[in-house]
């Protein structure tokens, strides 16, 4: 039996259809590509990552792997591994997870690198770009290969980096400046 796989001339054609199904899609030129689970590792850093933001914002402002967000570019939509989002979003996500480029940027996103070079040139390269051309004040890479964390704010349109973060550092955020988090805890769970 053929089957025939959707194409999409716009993101709202996107938003539209419903597979009936929970995979995570991107939008890439038109069609969908199946975005692949996370590995059990990085899931564990982005629940301890929601414990902790969760305690200073709330629970409710903090969203996992499953939030989308509609960026400029190819694909046309990311699902970062972590985010913070502004108090507004909380009622505009209700029925749709799903940040528009139309809305306010949310404050804060994380990505935690997978092996490998492609994952690692994703995120340290297409991703920033796309969250910089976004406006997302605060974008952190989270890579469990070099145990770091790159923290970069966005100033005059560009983000700049606040630190690269390894060991026993404190981890310094300029948006959570009440943040007490070590490296160190976020990554060595061994």
């Amino acid at each position: 039996m053929l089957t025939i796989k959707p194409r999409f001339e716009t993101f709202e054609e996107y938003l539209i259809y419903d597979d009936n199904s929970e995979k995570l899609y991107e939008l890439f030129n038109g069609e969908l590509i199946e975005v692949p689970p996370e590995s059990g590792f990085n899931v564990e850093i982005a629940n301890f990552l929601f414990l902790k933001f969760s305690l200073l914002v709330g629970y409710r402002r903090v969203r996992g792997h499953g939030l989308e967000l509609e960026v400029r570019g190819e694909p046309k939509n990311r699902y970062p591994d972590f985010t913070i989002i502004r108090e507004e979003h909380i009622q505009q996500l209700s029925k749709r997870n799903t940040i528009r480029l139309n809305m306010a940027p949310p404050l804060l996103v994380m990505e935690i690198v997978s092996p490998g070079e492609i994952q690692k040139e994703r995120d340290y390269i297409a991703k920033r770009i796309q969250y910089q051309d976004c406006c997302i004040p605060e974008y952190w890479i989270i890579d469990p290969q070099t145990q770091t964390i790159l923290v970069l704010e966005l100033v005059a349109n560009v983000y700049t980096t606040v630190g690269n973060f390894s060991n026993d550092d404190l981890v310094r955020s300029p948006g959570f400046s009440q943040l007490d988090l070590k490296v160190s805890e976020v990554l060595n769970f061994n």
